[in-house]
């Protein structure tokens, strides 16, 4: 039954001091076997290595210790998923600056206050979905279609291309760039029928 750490900055520039000193605080060793940190590493990834190493290392009865539950997860769906997840392992959480939110030992409250914000969770998915759904009927009741405007072999942009490509003056590389598409774009653009030649 261990205690792991988990800490994270967001920028490379920024430091764990104060969450390292409360982990520790909180008796949680220190080494790189209980105490976890990402450095640099965004929230909003859905990879963090450190955290995905600690959560490959956290067995039945350990607890995962975080100073603010905000270094845990991207978002509040995927804080809910992830304590469901480390519940059903039999994995605690210790929310350091925040207790209420703790699930190590058998917290009645923290159930409650997850079931509420999984709940939040779904409505905000839910609206979401119904927003753009209704968009998209609004959209198509004006005669318009999603996604991007198809690309004809007469657009000028893909006469142009056609025209530097056959000149065989620039790299595809330079004629995309110059495009402002990538390579893979200008590849489809020349496979095009021929559209009229340039003026």
């Amino acid at each position: 039954m261990a205690l792991l750490g988990y800490m994270r900055v967001s920028t490379a520039d920024q430091v764990t001091d104060g969450q390292r000193d409360a982990l520790l605080a909180a008796g949680v060793r220190d080494d790189g076997q209980h105490l976890f940190v990402d450095h640099g590493v965004s929230g909003r990834l859905a990879s963090r290595p450190a955290l995905d190493r600690l959560l490959a290392a956290a067995r039945h009865g350990d607890t995962i210790v975080v100073a603010k539950l905000d270094r845990l997860g991207r978002s509040l769906a995927n804080l809910i998923s992830l304590f469901d997840e480390l519940g059903a392992r039999g994995v605690g959480v210790r929310v350091l600056d925040n207790p209420v939110l703790s699930t190590d030992g058998t917290s009645a409250q923290a159930k409650l206050l997850l079931g509420i914000f999984g709940a939040l969770a779904e409505f905000e998915r839910a609206l979401i979905s119904e927003r753009t759904r209704t968009g998209l009927e609004a959209a198509r009741a004006r005669g318009r279609r999603g996604g991007r405007p198809r690309v004809t072999a007469d657009d000028p942009r893909v006469i142009r291309a056609k025209t530097r490509h056959a000149a065989g003056e620039l790299t595809p590389d330079e004629i995309a760039r110059l495009e402002g598409i990538s390579v893979p774009t200008l590849y489809r653009w020349l496979a095009l029928e021929p559209g009229p030649a340039p003026v």
